[in-house]
């Protein structure tokens, strides 16, 4: 019942006994059908980033400068020292 009450907390809810009592039952079974789990070996297993056997599916990241940083400003409104000018948002 420890569990429940830390959750309540957690969750910042307020539940029923009889709630606790029917939430302790199914986080008990959930938490023991994990406990199966634990016990499995899995030293020597390469753990997987995705099940798809795929390889690199992604280009190589490459970095190109396309635009000009004078380019970009050519086509601003207004540009103070090499940044885009833009209205002031606070007072």
């Amino acid at each position: 019942m420890k569990d429940i009450k830390e959750y309540e907390a957690m969750t910042k809810l307020d539940l029923p006994e009889e709630e606790r009592r029917l939430l302790s039952g199914r986080i008990s079974r959930l938490m023991d059908s994990f406990s199966v789990l634990e016990k499995i070996d899995t030293s020597g297993t390469e753990p997987l980033v995705t099940v798809l056997d795929l390889k690199n599916i992604l280009r190589d990241d490459v970095a190109k400068k396309i635009v000009t940083r004078d380019e970009l400003l050519s086509a601003a409104p207004e540009e103070y020292d090499g940044y885009f000018q833009v209205p002031r948002t606070l007072e």
